[in-house]
């Protein structure tokens, strides 16, 4: 007897359709699995016959051939398990075929019968909806994650027998509710507060700058002044993500297998890879890519310390997600595309012992070592960092003086409000950084004075051309801080500061 079964396979963030189709025949017992499978597809074998056996269910003693369409699509991952054992109960007459024929099935079995959690739930709940199919049975782990969609009816499960017994009819067939709770409204941050950050009064307005508008920010200064502080509340400050940003978000981090079991990431996401991290573990990648850190921090911030430390050829690779926001990874075997826009945050120190621009500590490093250490990052990768501010250590006095700081609450109302205004300018892009030259022509007009200043600038700097519109976008992100329509001198002067070289 033949039986067909609908599940899917996720390529890249999206899903496609996979149909599992069971044949049992007279013949030799055996068990083949078909159709492009990766060794954890045909090791389900071993744990779907054993899942049967513990449930309760007689394996057919025939010859059994599973074949997983479209046969030119490598299939992997154990998502697989599921379908394979209720096609199986469907072609020994065991379940019927409705509703089973309107239903996606994915899920990996453990040996005992248990439903266990997989990659890509929320993916594969769009694509049961896409289908018009009447519902997707995911683990019940992978319950609240798939029903943030919205897009088609889940069932979670936790046992096979529990699944039987639901398309034999035993039990009745009840959906899991949409979440209400989480969906909207800033989430908690766990990375401080500004106002436990003592001075540092430009590196502050430099953060709150790269915040209004989206830009990246690089950090230079010794040991101990404080720019992983600085950086760890960033997020505190941006404003809270959308509903369709957190479903996005959610998305990477499931297909990557990080998501937590609350469901939606309704906050802004922050990473920080250590420097010993490879190309894929940056970018993505692997036989079937699989999203890096520069996707997983998709809508929020990408803290990179120690700059110099990390590989010439990985910090190359940011380039292209720095200035398309996307990761484009191509394999043998597949071609996707991640979403990566985020705010890079840097830091790095002036000199190899970190002491070059300290008074109070003594340098140790020659001009030759201090110029091999910066020249680890390459002009280009620069160039696609709009702030660029010195931090220098914090005094004594001023710390053990210190007066109460301002809190990162009041300093995410200036952020939201400028953001409104460009929500309101930009409702596509969202953000000054987004902007190309015909929004910058469009928006970044100047006045004389501020014409004739960045004139000067680009003279005296050698600012390149990318540079140029670099600046435009950072005095206009300035001017909505101020409440400003026109970017003037005073705009274009804060904006150019940012640009000027850090001095030895």
């Amino acid at each position: 007897m033949l039986a067909r079964v609908l599940s899917s396979a996720v390529q890249g963030l999206d899903a496609v359709p996979v149909e599992v189709e069971v044949d049992l025949a007279m013949g030799l017992p055996s068990f083949s699995i078909v159709g492009l499978p990766d060794m954890a597809v045909k090791e389900s074998k071993e744990r779907v016959q054993a899942a049967l056996k513990n449930s309760g269910f007689d394996f057919p003693i025939k010859r059994v051939t599973v074949n997983l369409a479209p046969a030119d699509l490598r299939k992997e991952g154990s998502a697989f398990d599921l379908p394979t054992a209720v096609g199986i109960l469907i072609a020994d007459g065991i379940v019927p075929k409705t509703p089973a024929d309107r239903l996606m099935f994915v899920g990996e079995l453990a040996l005992d019968g248990r439903v266990k959690p997989v990659r890509g739930a929320l993916s594969l709940a769009m694509s049961a909806g896409m289908q018009g199919l009447d519902g997707i049975v995911v683990p019940q782990s992978n319950g609240v994650e798939a029903a943030i969609s919205g897009a088609t009816s889940v069932y979670g499960v936790e046992h096979l027998s529990q699944l039987v017994a639901l398309l034999r009819g035993d039990e009745p067939l009840v959906a899991l509710q949409r979440p209400e709770a989480g969906l909207t409204g800033r989430a908690p941050h766990v990375g401080g507060d500004f106002s436990e950050v003592t001075g540092q009064v430009v590196a502050k307005r430099a953060l709150e700058v790269a915040a209004a508008g989206g830009h990246n920010l690089l950090m230079v200064g010794p040991p101990g002044a404080g720019k992983s502080m600085l950086a760890q509340r960033l997020a505190s400050i941006l404003p809270p993500p959308t509903f369709d940003e957190a479903v996005e978000t959610t998305r990477i981090h499931s297909v990557a297998g990080v998501l937590s079991e609350a469901g939606l990431v309704d906050y802004r996401p922050y990473r920080s890879p250590h420097h010993t991290i490879s190309d894929v573990g940056l970018i993505g990648g692997g036989r079937i890519p699989r999203p890096g850190e520069v996707s997983l921090s998709h809508n929020g911030v990408l803290f990179l310390d120690e700059l110099p430390e990390f590989r010439r050829g990985c910090l190359e690779v940011l380039r292209q997600p720095l200035e398309d926001g996307t990761v484009q990874i191509s394999r043998a075997e597949a071609t996707v595309r991640y979403p990566a826009r985020f705010i890079l945050v840097a830091a790095m120190n002036p000199c190899p012992c970190g002491y070059l621009t300290e008074p109070q500590r003594k340098c140790r490093c020659t001009p030759r070592e201090v110029d091999r250490y910066r020249s680890r990052i390459s002009g280009p990768l620069l160039d696609r960092i709009d702030l660029h501010v010195e931090v220098p250590a914090v005094p004594v006095e001023e710390m053990l003086g210190a007066a109460p700081e301002e809190p990162s609450v009041a300093i995410a109302e200036r952020v939201a409000v400028a953001r409104q205004v460009q929500q309101q300018r930009l409702p596509e892009l969202g953000y000054n950084a987004r902007m190309g030259t015909h929004e910058i022509a469009a928006h970044c007009a100047l006045d004389t004075a501020g014409e004739r200043l960045l004139q000067q600038a680009m003279t005296r700097l050698a600012l390149s051309a990318r540079a140029y519109h670099r600046v435009l976008r950072v005095a206009r992100t300035i001017a909505d801080l101020d409440g400003t329509a026109q970017v003037g001198a005073a705009h274009v002067g804060e904006a150019l500061q940012y640009r000027a070289p850090i001095h030895h």
